[in-house]
């Protein structure tokens, strides 16, 4: 039986990648996985210690290895410097490895943010590292997810949180489309062995044709949790209001910053058709009803909600 590719994972601690290193490592890859702290051990896993910011490291990540998985990036920073630091650069320096190692097979997670660079930080930072694969020379593929959320997830726990509680407050009128991290998973692992998707970029969703409405996604998190809830859609002046609060109390882990209030307020966040996968190697598995509410089951056992 021909061996299974050899992985380099970045982001391999955080939430997509905590799945991703998870679910490699069940399917028979030998993985290599970036960290900055020490980790539990797992089987088929090797965990390498360094961070973006250190090429030496990121080079013996990527040794003896047939395809990266860049999923490592920040999506919460206090200006344009932070996002260039953590998604522009952190992607040169991935890019750079590999064309030092000779792993020619990458593959790279961006955000629908990128469509839209001139609305925030954040997707001006993913639209450039954007560029910076496309540019590389290597076999690229980029997949840019929608929302993701799932069990472990920490980004939507807040709505989740507020919708137990009756309201849940929501960005201006809009759409918006949404993935569970272990389908995004399994198309991020699909992608190493198809050569025809090279130089592609993709935007998966959970399959719902013109995506959610803020409000619909808004009640199907009520519903997870068990609760009819009020729906209110805030204006954009008062969303920035709100970060202001959020950052006096939270500080530097506030997450309604006014970055995210701007991509936030964007009304069309939906995942392009002419942009899915090809039917043919993926298609998601999990209807997001169902997989709200695993989420929340998950959240209740981990006590956060």
């Amino acid at each position: 039986m021909k061996a299974k590719p050899v992985l380099a994972i970045t982001g391999g601690t955080g939430f997509v990648g905590r799945t991703l290193v998870r679910h490699a490592a069940m399917r028979g890859h030998q993985v290599h996985a970036l960290t900055r702290r020490p980790q539990p051990a797992l089987k088929n896993v090797q965990w390498i210690d360094g961070a973006l910011d250190q090429p030496d490291r990121l080079k013996t990540l990527v040794e003896g290895t047939d395809a990266i998985i860049h999923v490592a990036g920040v999506v919460n920073a206090r200006n344009r410097a932070g996002f260039a630091a953590g998604n522009v650069e952190g992607t040169l320096a991935m890019v750079e490895a590999a064309k030092a190692v000779g792993v020619n097979r990458f593959i790279h997670v961006s955000s629908l943010a990128a469509r839209e660079p001139d609305l925030s930080d954040y997707g001006w930072s993913k639209a450039r590292a954007e560029q910076i694969v496309a540019a590389s020379g290597l076999e690229w593929t980029a997949v840019r997810p929608p929302a993701v959320y799932g069990p472990g997830d920490t980004e939507m726990l807040d709505l989740f949180r507020m919708a137990k509680r009756g309201v849940v407050m929501l960005p201006p009128g809009g759409r918006l489309s949404v993935i569970e991290v272990s389908d995004l998973s399994r198309l991020l692992l699909t992608l190493v062995n198809e050569p025809e998707t090279l130089a592609e970029i993709y935007e998966p969703d959970d399959g719902v044709e013109g995506g959610w409405s803020h409000v619909d996604f808004g009640r199907a998190i009520g519903a997870a949790v068990g609760k009819r809830i009020l729906t209110f859609a805030a204006p954009k002046p008062m969303l920035r209001a709100a970060s202001s609060v959020d950052r006096l109390f939270r500080r530097s882990r506030a997450k309604l910053t006014v970055d995210r209030v701007n991509y936030f307020s964007h009304p069309d966040w939906v995942a392009d058709p002419a942009r899915h996968p090809p039917a043919e190697i993926w298609s998601p598995h999990i209807d997001t009803v169902a997989g709200l509410k695993a989420t929340a089951n998950a959240y209740r056992a981990a006590g956060l909600l």
